[in-house]
């Protein structure tokens, strides 16, 4: 009878901690989640197995907040399919450009301390930049011609400055040279070089640049440019500043723009995305594993460089969605939250009813985003990560997997997801 016993208390232990791991939760009291049908999350269970399954992900951890509560929080598959080690709720992923946030409310917040302003030109905090050229195509070839204004923080904010990643073949060659472009992974990775980040900006600004200031919606550097400017302008790298100002006070300790050995078996592998669909294990190197573990730890790449975890960058998108705050702790003011998240660029980024703030993607007219409410706001990253804030329906979604190039659909069929399980209406204008 005592081993009877025994084996099934190990029974009901093993039980809860599995269902501790993997479950759509509920509020503390037992109740249902307000306007929330728990058991459509089924079929969001059903879609990301069978990604698993197929072989077109090797590992995902999904988390939904509504009202700052979990309402949904899974980790499914393989953090290291070939070595059999699953995915956990607290694996840490590359996030790429997800670091462009962080960076952003950064420069938001030296706004509040009275440091710089959004109209100022970048070249106050980098000379290289006070006068800049744009490259143009001719009748005899590729020749560059004078900026006509200065790039300001705010076209850097905005991605209106008219800087590529260096990967186009109108400036390729000319990156490849100064070791950006071609040279530096898919164009935008710098975690590797040997020198700090505004050595590399600095060489950026010798370089001519695709659009002219104001004139176009160009994605590129300008998010790394704006990490140079958090360090001239508070007198700190950006890594210390990052973790003063924004990851220390919300208590984002798995954050970080290079990770400790100690931390490397939680750090999820890379897969790519072969011609077929499936999955392979991505290169060592720019294009695939990267140098996040092993490597200087000199380049804080205030546009690609940070990793995380899905819990960890929730916490920074709920204290958005609460106009600065989180537990108490002032990140930013409610209008420097808000410039973040309405459209600061007007019609160049989209025609469509997108639009772009100052560090996210906006939704202006609802259908834009799928089942998106006006209000909300999102971006990724390059290795496959995405988030999504909705205020009007009091959601945060993030999902992390690493998978470079990603070649699923899941940016557009999770938030999919997740809304059924809404019985709410959204605002739609």
């Amino acid at each position: 009878m005592r081993h009877v016993r025994i084996i099934a208390l190990l029974i009901v232990t093993i039980s809860v901690s599995a269902s501790a791991g993997q479950r759509a939760t509920s509020k503390p009291n037992g109740a249902p989640a307000s306007g929330i049908s728990l058991d459509r999350f089924t079929r969001l269970d059903t879609v990301l197995q069978e990604h698993i399954d197929q072989n077109r992900l090797a590992g995902i951890v999904v988390l939904v907040l509504r009202d700052g509560k979990p309402i949904y929080e899974r980790a499914l598959g393989w953090r290291d399919k070939d070595a059999r080690q699953p995915m956990t709720v607290d694996t840490i992923f590359r996030i790429a450009s997800q670091t462009k946030a962080l960076t952003s409310g950064a420069i938001l917040a030296l706004m509040e301390d009275g440091r710089l302003t959004p109209n100022m030109p970048v070249g106050r905090f980098i000379p290289a930049f006070a006068k800049t050229t744009v490259a143009v195509r001719g009748a005899g070839g590729p020749s560059t011609v004078p900026a006509r204004r200065a790039i300001t923080i705010a076209d850097l904010l905005t991605h209106t400055a008219g800087i590529s990643y260096g990967t186009d073949a109108l400036v390729a060659s000319a990156y490849e040279a100064k070791g950006l472009g071609p040279a530096a992974g898919f164009g935008w990775y710098t975690a590797d070089k040997d020198e700090e980040t505004c050595v590399t900006m600095e060489r950026l600004a010798t370089l001519p640049f695709v659009a002219q200031p104001g004139e176009s919606y160009v994605y590129g550097y300008n998010t790394d440019i704006l990490g140079c400017v958090v360090e001239r302008a508070s007198g700190m790298p950006l890594d210390k500043f990052i973790a003063a100002r924004i990851t220390g006070p919300l208590g984002m300790k798995d954050t970080q723009f290079f990770l400790p050995a100690s931390q490397r078996d939680r750090l999820a592998t890379v897969y790519a995305s072969a011609s077929d669909g499936t999955i392979v294990r991505a290169p060592d190197g720019a294009r695939g594993q990267g140098h996040y573990v092993d490597g200087p730890r000199k380049n804080f790449a205030g546009g690609a460089g940070l990793v995380s975890t899905a819990r960890d960058y929730a916490r920074f998108l709920e204290m958005t969605r609460n106009g600065g705050t989180l537990d108490g702790v002032r990140i930013l003011s409610p209008r420097s939250v808000a410039l973040m998240s309405t459209n600061q660029s007007g019609t160049l980024h989209s025609t469509t009813g997108l639009g772009f703030g100052f560090g996210f993607e906006t939704v202006e007219r609802y259908g834009a985003m799928g089942l998106s409410s006006v209000g909300a706001y999102r971006w990724g990253g390059a290795y496959g990560s995405n988030y999504l804030v909705d205020p009007d329906a009091r959601l945060v979604m993030v999902y992390m997997i690493q998978l470079m190039p990603n070649s699923t659909d899941l940016g557009q069929l999770i938030p999919a997801l997740v809304y059924q399980t809404l019985s709410d209406p959204p605002r739609v204008k």
